[in-house]
């Protein structure tokens, strides 16, 4: 049968297919192929079809750039889906959503999975009723991250978003002897060579494979990013039964690739001005992220709150699909305490004492209640001085202060810049220290002696070492 270009607009493809009777029209999410004739030499431009337009036509997305595509030019299709190759040729390397080397290296040999997959079957997923241990305190203690959820990691620029995504990675690919991916949806040119070299040079990227829809590419291609590196993940998954841990930065950025990709093809927006397809296209991309019975997929993901918008439908769809929610606090940063998460506005659906433990429950409600105490507090002591407040309130201030000291640690991936080595700090080490804390057992102690440390052990010993040389 005979396709060829009837309209281009934009990324927008129109391809008319002609023949005798009814024209048979390649499905829905199909590739299609067709050549761009430059001045230099004739280039494969290929098309994912997205709208049935009319009986004998198709609209298509085009993955490339349109400049120089020719009304009438032959088109080819097979029917086949977009497709990703997997396994362990893609580690240590950065692809496209197509699996085409970004890094300079060779093709990429392999098995392929199409990108648009089914999610699991409901009798093979496990629900998210185990926590992922990532070594970080702050993290496993009020905001655990259920091994084979959602988590969302909300800030902004220079809070240590990027560093502490890192982490988690090296933390995976060291402890959990897992596999870990990231979708850079959107991303700057220069963040991704910033984040590719820098994983490089702390021994990460082995272990990681990065797929790339970069701010420059067309929608169709930042649209797709995020599925194709779920496929590669689910490889990892269901094949080799490995863990692993999925990052996609930016998930906003996908909801507005899908915005762009609904507007071209000239669907009527819905609230806000974004895509009436949105519930179903965050569902398709989130509901694949699930734990079986041979490994677990589990996600962090960076959302972007539009004008601080909480009700921004995007942002309360995504809201929808997630099990933890990690905020990092600018305030935080600006004081060096890192990791610079908000202690009191994040949470995760795990804290009850049904998963975590009543012991795990309860130390996370008294740290936070010493915490949010302490916040209350914070304009006397400014004004007035410690030496105002009432001897419980006291109690409280020296407390929560040495808490949250205790709660920041030296990251692995940042020994080049600090020179100190990281630290993996077990939950149940965790618990010990702010139990420690709590009960009052540490109030004679400085500030200074839990920060940025491991263990309350160990910050104790390095304290009385330190002490011993000053006399």
């Amino acid at each position: 049968m005979l396709a060829s270009i009837n309209a281009v607009s934009g990324p927008v493809v129109e391809v008319v297919f002609a023949g005798e009777g009814r024209v048979q029209l390649p499905p829905l999410g199909s590739l299609m192929t067709t050549m761009i004739r430059g001045a230099a030499r004739a280039e494969p431009l290929l098309m994912e079809v997205r709208r049935h337009a009319d009986h004998d036509r198709v609209q298509a997305i085009a993955f490339g750039d349109t400049r120089g595509l020719v009304v009438g030019e032959a088109v080819e299709w097979s029917g086949e889906p977009p497709q990703v190759p997997v396994g362990e040729g893609v580690r240590g390397r950065i692809i496209d959503m197509l699996g085409r080397p970004l890094d300079g290296g060779p093709a990429i040999e392999g098995p392929t999975r199409p990108i648009a997959r089914p999610s699991s079957p409901l009798v093979e997923r496990r629900p998210p009723r185990e926590i992922f241990e990532t070594g970080l305190k702050i993290l496993d203690l009020l905001a655990p991250l259920p091994r084979g959820g959602n988590t969302g990691l909300f800030g902004g620029a220079g809070v240590g978003k990027t560093v502490l995504m890192m982490e988690l990675m090296h933390n995976t690919v060291h402890q959990h002897h897992g596999v870990s991916v990231f979708a850079g949806i959107g991303e700057r040119s220069r963040e991704g060579r910033e984040l590719w070299l820098e994983m490089e040079e702390t021994g990460v990227l082995r272990d990681v494979v990065l797929v790339f829809g970069q701010m420059g590419e067309t929608p169709g291609i930042r649209f797709r990013t995020g599925l194709a590196a779920l496929t590669v993940a689910e490889h990892f998954r269901d094949d080799a039964s490995q863990d692993v841990l999925l990052f996609m930065d930016n998930v906003f950025r996908f909801v507005q690739a899908g915005n762009e990709v609904s507007g071209m093809l000239g669907r009527s927006p819905s609230r806000v001005g974004y895509q009436p397809t949105l519930a179903a296209e965050i569902a398709e991309l989130e509901e694949r992220i699930a734990s079986t019975g041979k490994a677990a997929i589990t996600s962090v993901q960076a959302v972007y709150v539009p004008a601080d918008d909480i009700t921004d439908p995007a942002v309360a769809e995504l809201f929808n699909h997630l099990d933890s929610f990690l905020v990092l606090s600018r305030e935080a940063a600006s004081e060096g305490l890192y990791p610079a998460v908000d202690p009191l506005r994040s949470t995760s659906t795990l804290l009850v004492p049904e998963v975590v433990g009543r012991r795990h429950a309860e130390i996370a409600a008294r740290v936070r209640r010493t915490l949010a105490k302490y916040e209350e507090l914070r304009d006397i002591i400014a004004l007035m001085g410690m030496d105002e407040l009432a001897a419980d309130d006291r109690r409280a201030v020296i407390r929560a202060r040495r808490l949250r000291r205790f709660l920041t640690q030296p990251f692995a991936v940042t020994r080049s810049f600090t020179g100190q080595a990281g630290a993996f700090v077990p939950l149940a080490d965790t618990l010990a220290g702010c139990e420690a804390i709590l009960e009052g057992r540490c109030d004679d102690l400085p500030e200074h002696a839990f920060y940025m440390g491991s263990t309350l052990e160990q910050l104790l010993r390095a304290h009385e070492a330190r002490a011993q040389e000053e006399r």
